[in-house]
């Protein structure tokens, strides 16, 4: 697959720089190359992003960064039995635990919800960080959801976390698992105050917590480009609103609204870690858990 010219793979962690050290020079820096376009492409093109890892993998099948950047992909694609598979590998080489979350991820996202759960209770999670532990709760209350368990799931994402004023890298994404858990058991008035909550985290806009927080309090979004149109198409309309009510045009609709309208859910594993998660991506829309993070690995 080609790679264009100033991707030269000086671009990687440094950590996975030194095990590829134990490759030759020229695999070394071919291998690398392709990991760079697995971190480049993985949210905008997984397709592509996973055909650049199977490339690395074909190269570097015994290099653990390989494996997991492998998984990644393969997650990223819904591809969740290969990428637990990759993901397995991955730990046997490094001998880690940071990828337990999104392996749990992988379990829902192959219709195994109390798999997943049971690995929530493994000795692996006292091991994890912050983030991780974060990751695994947010599973686990996905995986709560997936056996219709809803009541369950809220308690589950009920954590020192959650409570917290602070603002960390996970925390948009706990309070809008938790708004969505909340919407789920209609508790509608709570479920608003998490989004709102859950905007105020969210800077990068990582979750559509806006949108959930506009279609709650009733606001109809109508595309300027249609309005336009419309406008165009009928030059003899009255300027003053002769033209269609703001709901006829929004019920007119048009297929790249009804693209956008999902938005990422975050839409996600793990999950959605999703909501990863129909099964997308853990990490995105299944049934609104935010599911487990997806980089590309350590690239």
């Amino acid at each position: 697959m080609p790679i264009p010219e100033d991707v030269s793979g000086e671009e990687i962690d440094k950590d996975v720089r030194q095990e590829l050290q134990s490759l030759p020079k020229t695999l070394a820096e071919d291998v690398a190359r392709n990991l760079v376009m697995v971190a480049r492409l993985i949210d905008e093109d997984p397709e592509q992003a996973y055909g650049y890892s199977r490339v690395a993998l074909r190269l570097a099948s015994r290099v653990a960064a390989v494996r997991e950047a492998a998984g990644f992909a393969a997650y990223a694609t819904q591809q969740y039995s290969e990428a637990l598979a990759e993901f397995r590998a991955a730990r046997r080489m490094s001998g880690g635990v940071e990828l337990w979350p999104v392996m749990a991820d992988c379990e829902r996202g192959m219709g195994r919800p109390e798999r997943a759960l049971a690995m929530a209770g493994e000795t692996e999670v006292q091991k994890l960080d912050k983030a991780g532990q974060v990751e695994m709760r947010l599973v686990a209350a996905g995986a709560r959801r997936d056996m219709g368990q809803v009541d369950a799931a809220i308690v589950t994402l009920q954590s020192p976390e959650l409570a917290s004023n602070a603002v960390q890298p996970w925390t948009a994404r706990l309070r809008y698992a938790y708004a969505d858990a909340l919407l789920a058991a209609d508790r509608e008035s709570e479920a608003r105050e998490w989004f709102a909550r859950a905007v105020e985290a969210d800077k990068d806009g990582s979750t559509d917590a806006s949108d959930r927080l506009a279609e709650l309090d009733g606001v109809e979004f109508v595309d300027a480009l249609v309005d336009e149109a419309d406008a165009d198409a009928d030059p003899s309309a009255d300027a003053g609103g002769g033209t269609d009510t703001d709901t006829e045009r929004k019920d007119a609709g048009s297929d790249d609204d009804a693209g956008d309208a999902g938005g990422s859910g975050v839409r996600h594993p793990v999950g959605d870690a999703s909501e990863a998660t129909s099964h997308g991506s853990p990490g995105a829309d299944r049934d609104g858990d935010q599911g487990a993070d997806q980089d590309g690995g350590k690239v």
